[in-house]
């Protein structure tokens, strides 16, 4: 396989996730509490045996979530609420805690803060959020706290992360490689649910620019292809 092809291959593999990446995007971009996510591309130069001649090829270093707020869209439920600025609610899931910006909540038969798909809302402390029963007006406090009827019962977690150090998972959760931080001040909306921060129209022009790279360097590798076999061809004829 010749040196151009070994080039081409690295920036293919590349470009491949980076078309899945901005697929998903797109797929989401109405995902209440979804973060648009992408990719971070390095070169490798290789030195060849040859005087004054290299190697290029690519490679994925990492990835990253952008952080930009999304849009705050008023629901006027209770149990709907929004991070104004940094940081994710704590969710205790069977696969252990995980993060997300989605706060569309509920109350579960057993009286506990839940999000919609039954896994439960943790408190500052790590522990699950219990709504006394007859209670006729929670509020939730710009820091977090929880009242019913004007008693304090409980405060929202709000932890923090590496944007390179989250990977994401099902149901909108995000989950953290390295150990997050509890967001100091906090601001919390009750009532408000944030929108998606993907711009769909930026999305759809980076997936065009995408594929088209793909393409030209699919066209390349074939290119190659047919130039080795003409010379494998020229030289049996020999």
């Amino acid at each position: 396989m010749s040196n151009a092809v070994y080039t081409a291959l690295s920036k293919q593999a590349g470009l491949m996730k980076e078309m899945n990446s901005i697929a998903n995007n797109i797929a989401n971009a109405s995902t209440a509490g979804y973060r648009r996510e992408g990719y971070v591309f390095s070169e490798y130069v290789q030195r060849l045996e040859t005087q004054d001649r290299s190697l290029s090829q690519s490679n994925v270093a990492g990835h990253f979530f952008d952080t930009t707020q999304g849009s705050l869209a008023s629901t006027g439920s209770a149990f709907d609420v929004a991070i104004d600025g940094e940081g994710y609610f704590l969710i205790e899931t069977p696969r252990g805690e995980r993060l997300t910006r989605m706060g569309s909540f509920l109350v579960d038969a057993e009286g506990q803060l839940v999000t919609q798909d039954g896994n439960r809302v943790l408190g500052d402390g790590g522990s699950p959020v219990a709504i006394p029963a007859g209670a006729n007006n929670i509020t939730i406090a710009p820091d977090g706290t929880i009242a019913a009827d004007g008693a304090p019962i409980g405060k929202l977690g709000v932890v923090n992360a590496s944007p390179t150090a989250l990977a994401r998972e099902g149901d909108n959760f995000l989950r953290s490689d390295e150990d997050y931080q509890p967001v100091e001040f906090a601001k919390i909306r009750q009532g408000f649910i944030e929108g998606s921060n993907v711009n769909a129209v930026i999305e759809v022009s980076r997936l065009i620019e995408v594929q088209r790279a793909y393409e030209l360097n699919q066209q390349l590798m074939q290119d190659e292809d047919e130039r080795i076999a003409k010379t494998v061809e020229a030289m049996r004829r020999r």
